[in-house]
């Protein structure tokens, strides 16, 4: 018999614990629990090391937001752990293992949370106080690549979807705008990159970037770096990409644009 490994990922123990045992009762079932989202990744990445894969993560929805994620950092202030979010967890899971299939587990209906759970790669929503054998249902289904969510949500979640595709679509329409100078100017400032850091990287002068930065809030509509960074990550810009020791790669002079100026050695070209 193939079973189904579960992990169940809540920060509530007593809950974690009595859904793993309820689950281990099926036989075809193998449960682990954790009690946060970096417990979660090392189980995964300890099942990849041990050829034993989990199959299906059942996640709280708000996983590192309630009392006891907060009980549990005070007890513990040095874990040297980062708190991880529900969404963030299933988001992560979804870019570094995507054969695993993500439930959210939620204590009441929420629209827009079950939506942005579909959106970052969760499988199915299911409310914690229903039966075991619809979360069973729920765990089989989604293995043969459904998507489960509850008839009451469902109008809500395609509003939801529909709204985020229009923000998305009429962001991507903005950064489309931008020259290819422009665009590459954004993807520094989502990285998080200064002013002098951004010149540094693109072989410009501090006054040409400041130049550019002020075209990109122009172009896209925005008063305020932070803002420009929120737009371009709903049309789906990420961050200018990073040397193999976490810095900023440098472009290459050669890879410059027509029209800007490129400093060798501090001096323009």
């Amino acid at each position: 018999m193939a079973r189904i490994r579960v992990l169940v990922v809540d920060d509530h123990r007593i809950f974690a614990e009595s859904l793993a045992a309820a689950l281990a009762a099926e036989p075809d079932v193998d449960v682990s629990a954790a009690g946060s989202g970096p417990a979660a990744l090392r189980c995964l990445d300890r099942g990849v090391a041990e050829g034993r894969r989990f199959d299906v993560l059942l996640v709280d929805a708000e996983l590192g937001a309630g009392p006891a994620a907060a009980a549990a950092a005070r007890a513990v202030p040095d874990h040297g752990e980062s708190v991880v979010d529900g969404i963030s967890l299933v988001a992560g899971v979804r870019r570094a293992q995507p054969a695993v299939r993500t439930v959210v587990l939620a204590e009441k209906d929420d629209p827009r949370r079950a939506a942005l759970a579909l959106q970052a790669g969760a499988s199915g929503w299911v409310a914690k106080d229903c039966s075991l054998q619809r979360l069973l249902a729920v765990v089989r289904g989604v293995l043969r690549d459904e998507t489960h969510l509850p008839p009451a949500l469902l109008t809500g979640v395609l509003r939801e979807l529909t709204a985020a595709r229009k923000h998305r679509t009429d962001s991507e329409r903005l950064v489309e705008a931008l020259t290819p100078r422009e665009r590459e100017v954004l993807r520094c400032m989502v990285a998080g990159l200064g002013r002098k850091a951004v010149a540094e990287r693109l072989f410009l002068s501090p006054h040409t970037v400041r130049t550019h930065m002020q075209n990109v809030l122009g172009k896209l509509g925005v008063h305020s770096t932070l803002a420009a960074v929120a737009l371009a990550r709903r049309a789906g810009v990420g961050p200018a990409p990073l040397d193999p020791e976490g810095l900023p790669a440098q472009v290459l002079p050669a890879q410059a644009l027509p029209g800007d100026v490129v400093e060798r050695g501090g001096q323009p070209a």
